[in-house]
């Protein structure tokens, strides 16, 4: 569904678990850092309020959204998560760069989520510009990192 018709951050609190037992990680590309910290801001207080307790939400950086894959695959090999989010952000360019990444950070974690036996969860904005971006880290459009952490707890009850 497109963002313009659907609010990230509208849901259903009572459809969601209680995540006070539950262990997640969160890996965030450090490109895009404005973009990306209004990401993980929204991921973290939305756990925190379905009851995730702060010692229970680990999180790693990367340095851009390709080493998403890389983070995400390392912390699928921890035992001890019951979800793992990615979070980043690739605004198009000038040039084919903008198309390789997100081809290759969707194929990677698609790849993950039929190969490990936890769900990583997919919170990487495709924009064509940064407003578009702003829109969808916490601006008109709500929040891309509450969907993601709604979406973890989700999936790790599934």
């Amino acid at each position: 569904m497109a963002t313009e018709l659907h609010h990230l951050s509208d849901y259903d609190a009572q459809s969601v678990p209680d995540a006070s037992n539950m262990c997640f990680g969160i890996v965030v590309a450090e490109w895009n850092p404005e973009i990306t910290g209004a990401l993980l801001d929204g991921a973290v207080k939305t756990l925190e309020k379905h009851g995730a307790i702060p010692e229970n939400i680990h999180i790693k950086t990367v340095p851009g959204s390709f080493e998403l894959i890389y983070g995400a695959q390392m912390m699928t090999k921890n035992d001890g998560f019951d979800a793992v989010i990615i979070l980043g952000s690739v605004i198009r360019g000038e040039t084919p760069h903008f198309d390789y990444i997100c081809e290759g950070v969707t194929y990677g974690i698609a790849r993950l989520n039929a190969s490990q036996n936890i769900p990583v969860i997919y919170g990487l904005l495709t924009t064509d510009n940064l407003q578009q971006a702003k829109d969808r880290s916490g601006g008109r459009l709500g929040n891309k990192g509450d969907e993601c952490a709604i979406d973890a707890i989700k999936m790790a009850k599934f």
